[in-house]
């Protein structure tokens, strides 16, 4: 007996439409049938540019079924495109993720309980849940042993349920290896780092736009040695 298909997890609505080619009646075309759930799978990966297994995360499946959504997903574009077919969008097994569905969880890079200047180096980071417009600590993240702009510390926080980043400085490579496991960062935070992330709950602070550059980390070291961040 196939095993239920379970409903997946959509962003926002998605309108069902039909796409085809200009100045050819539709009644004249093959159709090609685009699922909700391509149609997100699409959105997440080449839109949002998210890596596979934080659009999964989104779309509450596993990765190896986020491949099968992708791939089935580009290939019925494809046919569509290249085939001159009309592409229709709708139906699918989904639901809409509400607004308040799910929590909030921010990353702080610290130090001794401070933001940390520079995300790459940091002691550890502490992890904080927004919910019910409390601040509240939730875990602490050791610092990988390499660098944490060259280590697997995205993916890590990500897995962790981290949806925001609240940081010091950080290069715009690692702003965006995070923003690809689904992590929002945003820059410009100094001092507590609970204090910090209350600030940005509240939305009083706001992403300076400002990244630290390969320069800058001459001179800082892990563990006594010098280390060149390459953003």
């Amino acid at each position: 007996m196939p095993r239920p298909i379970s409903e997946r997890r959509l962003g926002a609505p998605i309108s069902p439409r039909v796409i085809k080619p200009a100045g050819v009646p539709s009644r004249e075309l093959e159709e090609v049938s685009l699922g909700f759930d391509e149609a997100e799978a699409l959105r997440l990966a080449d839109l949002e540019g998210l890596y596979q297994e934080a659009a999964a995360r989104s779309m509450g499946v596993s990765r190896q079924t986020f491949g099968r959504i992708i791939e089935a997903a580009r290939r019925k574009v494809a046919d569509a495109i290249l085939n001159a077919k009309a592409l229709r969008i709708e139906g699918g097994e989904v639901t809409i993720q509400g607004q308040g569905e799910s929590i909030m969880r921010i990353a702080v890079p610290s130090r001794n309980g401070l933001v940390d200047e520079h995300f790459g180096h940091c002691q550890e980071f502490l992890v904080f849940r927004f919910e019910g417009g409390q601040v509240l600590p939730e875990m602490t993240l050791p610092s990988p042993s390499a660098c944490g702009c060259k280590s697997n510390i995205a993916s890590d926080l990500a897995r962790a349920g981290v949806t925001h980043l609240v940081a010091g400085n950080i290069g715009e490579g690692a702003v965006r290896v995070l923003g690809a496991n689904g992590i929002a960062v945003t820059r410009g935070a100094a001092g507590d780092a609970r204090t910090a992330v209350v600030a940005f709950a509240e939305g009083s602070l706001v992403d300076s736009g400002v990244g630290c550059t390969a320069h800058e980390h001459h001179g800082h070291g892990h563990e006594g040695h010098d280390h060149v961040c390459q953003h």
